[in-house]
């Protein structure tokens, strides 16, 4: 298969720590649980999208995630058409655990809506898409762990017939306080070649 798409630009959510490429842009070292870390995240890289308070935290990591890479790219140049291509190994079992638990109270059955909506993984998807107006292909798999040749041959597949310019791809999971987010964009530009090595490499950096 053809190689000739690029890694253009990474980012990890983990340990409490935003990173790009490599590089620390945020810790929050006050370690106060993941709600307050995603909301002080949100805070620190200035973003402004009053829905953000709204989602779930799988969703807020993935927007997360997609914000601190997109916000430095000219989307016009790739015609917004870019793709996203997630996966993670608990589904959105973090939210629907809080649904179960709202259906479980006898004295409180319904359910508030705003969980509701929220206890499918592609919400997450759905939320980048809106606010980055990207109507491209998407796509949210569950596996077992990261699945980088999975990853490298159906986003290369994407590019590789023109229904993509870029995808955004990568492994968001969220289960209770445990999380990892690591996400990238594959384009024709860059220097890190698009190969199952390199996703493999870069995920556990």
């Amino acid at each position: 298969m053809n190689d000739n798409f690029y890694i253009q630009d990474y980012c990890h959510i983990k340990n409490n720590q935003l990173r790009l490429n490599g590089k620390v842009i945020f810790e929050d070292k006050d370690k106060n649980g993941l709600k307050e870390f995603l909301k002080n995240s949100y805070k620190n890289q200035k973003i402004n999208y009053s829905k953000f308070f709204k989602m779930d935290n799988l969703s807020k990591i993935a927007f997360l995630a997609a914000e601190i890479i997109l916000k430095n790219i000219t989307l016009q140049d790739l015609n917004n058409n870019i793709a996203l291509i997630f996966s993670n190994n608990a589904a959105s079992l973090d939210t629907d655990r809080k649904y179960q638990d709202s259906i479980n109270n006898i004295d409180n059955f319904y359910p508030s809506p705003a969980v509701f909506v929220y206890t499918l993984p592609n919400i997450g998807i759905g939320e980048i898409s809106i606010r980055h107006q990207l109507k491209s292909e998407n796509a949210f798999f569950v596996f077992e762990k990261y699945n980088a040749n999975f990853h490298q041959n159906y986003e290369n597949v994407l590019l590789q017939s023109n229904n993509s310019d870029a995808v955004l791809g990568g492994w968001v999971n969220v289960d209770g306080e445990n999380y990892e987010a690591f996400v990238y964009l594959v384009s024709k530009n860059g220097i890190i070649e698009h190969t199952n090595k390199n996703l493999i490499k870069l995920y556990k950096d």
